[in-house]
């Protein structure tokens, strides 16, 4: 550990965080020696699996357990001494000398949009296990990437969150909870970009001008709104948010940084074809470009795969087998390639990759040959940003039904994730009522650091 100078004041840590970087402003504060002190994230890229991938075909089966629970994929070793993964990860075994795997991750929740809210808040939906709810109190604990946008300021005309290609919801457009910034309010919501890198003309709605609207035009309305926020800067509230959020968009359209970021031909076709021709796979590598255009936290979320089991998402109620067979090849490409790309560009070091779902799928098969929802355990791996690689920690029983040590909390994780960002442990923020609340009440899982 690094020992300071003279204690860190809350004043000092906030400074920290309105300068926006603390990786690179925390030199300047204190005089330890740099090779003693821990590995940072600068970035963090959140591949969230809606629908929740098997955890029994992926980093924790039990070939060993009866076949009604250990299912007719086989498990296959990894480039880890002792760790062995499902047969369709392919690609990702090779790699997880780069990762680090949470077998005893928990909510107790069994319901998609709950257990999603408390993975993403850490904290547990009340009530829990209730299927379709909407967000709004009292659920409205802000998202990490709402906490990110709250103490991390945005930074070359680029949203220090942003989520894409498209929000997390229900069949028929339900929003899952937590996934904006809730008591926050609307100003660190995530920004929320809809779209399909993998279509041939891709473009994201809004980082465009309209085609009557000229350059020259654009500049005109620019000055004209900057003059009547001077204007009228007493009326704040909503007016104030609503401008943020204009001037924002402005920022992205005027932006050449934001353009380049978002152009996706740019890239080496032979690169692309690695993370897969695929909506899911090209917003992974759009999440790449994203870092390095200075975005702090990249939420991606699964997308329907065509003409697989169960709508293409992970909730494999039905033909659980065939559902891994047809998905996993998406993902096991878009994720190893990830890993590779940030690794060759120096990126992986500062850049935290985080796979996970809402929860696990039911020890038993169910009569469909499906597995059904479980939120007692399930898997989480993490990679980057200063987390050991070729790790397991905790463990399931031996039908992956119930935690048998090293149990994991959505809130463990959230504190884990704001720690490796360099946020300070005793950041606070406050809710509709002024309230002061903790950042996270979890405790950072300090074994995979």
């Amino acid at each position: 550990m690094f020992s300071l100078p003279h204690p860190l004041t809350r004043r000092d840590w906030l400074t920290v965080g309105g300068l926006g970087a603390f990786g690179l402003t925390l030199p300047r504060l204190l005089t330890a020696n740099e090779s003693a002190k821990p590995k940072r994230a600068k970035s963090v890229i959140l591949l969230f699996l809606l629908g929740a991938p098997p955890q029994q075909e992926t980093w924790d089966p039990k070939p060993d357990s009866l076949p009604e629970y250990r299912g007719d994929l086989k498990p296959m070793p990894s480039a880890t001494p002792g760790l062995w993964v499902g047969e369709t990860m392919t690609h990702t075994a090779k790699r997880t000398d780069r990762i680090a795997v949470l077998r005893a991750v928990q909510t107790g929740d069994h319901a998609h949009s709950s257990s999603g809210y408390a993975m993403t808040t850490g904290v547990p939906h009340a009530p829990t296990s209730v299927e379709n709810v909407k967000p709004g109190a009292p659920n409205d604990y802000p998202s990490m990437g709402a906490v990110v946008r709250r103490f991390i300021p945005d930074r070359h005309g680029m949203p220090s969150a942003v989520t894409l290609p498209e929000q997390a919801a229900n069949d028929g457009n339900i929003t899952w909870p937590g996934q904006d910034a809730g008591f926050l309010g609307r100003a660190f919501d995530p920004w929320l970009l809809n779209g399909d890198p993998s279509a041939a003309g891709f473009d994201i709605e809004g980082l465009r001008l309209a085609t009557e609207v000229s350059a020259e035009r654009f500049t005109q309305r620019q000055t004209l709104r900057e003059r009547m926020d001077a204007r009228f800067a007493r009326l704040e509230s909503a007016a104030s948010v609503h401008s943020a959020r204009v001037q924002q968009a402005a920022d992205l359209i005027g932006s050449p940084a934001a353009k380049a970021a978002f152009d996706l031909t740019r890239e080496d076709p032979k690169l692309r074809d690695r993370y897969g021709r695929t909506r899911f796979g090209q917003s992974c590598l759009l999440a790449r470009r994203l870092v390095e255009a200075g975005v702090r936290l990249v939420r991606v979320n699964w997308s329907r795969v065509p003409n697989a089991p169960n709508n293409g998402h992970w909730d494999t109620h039905t033909r659980n087998t065939d559902g891994v067979k047809a998905l996993m090849p998406v993902l096991d490409a878009a994720y190893s390639a990830l890993l590779d790309d940030l690794a060759d560009r120096g990126l992986l070091d500062d850049t935290l990759v985080i796979w996970m779902g809402e929860f696990g799928r039911t020890p038993k098969f169910n009569p469909a040959g499906g597995r059904d929802h479980w939120g007692n355990v399930f898997s989480v791996a993490l990679a980057g940003g200063g987390v050991k690689g070729g790790v397991v920690y905790g463990a399931s029983d031996k039908i992956a039904a119930f935690p048998k040590d090293g149990r994991v909390r959505p809130q463990d994780l959230t504190a884990t994730v704001y720690h490796t960002l360099g946020l300070p442990p005793d950041a606070e923020m406050h809710d509709t009522l002024g309230r002061p609340l903790p950042v996270t009440r979890g405790e950072v899982v300090k074994a995979i650091l």
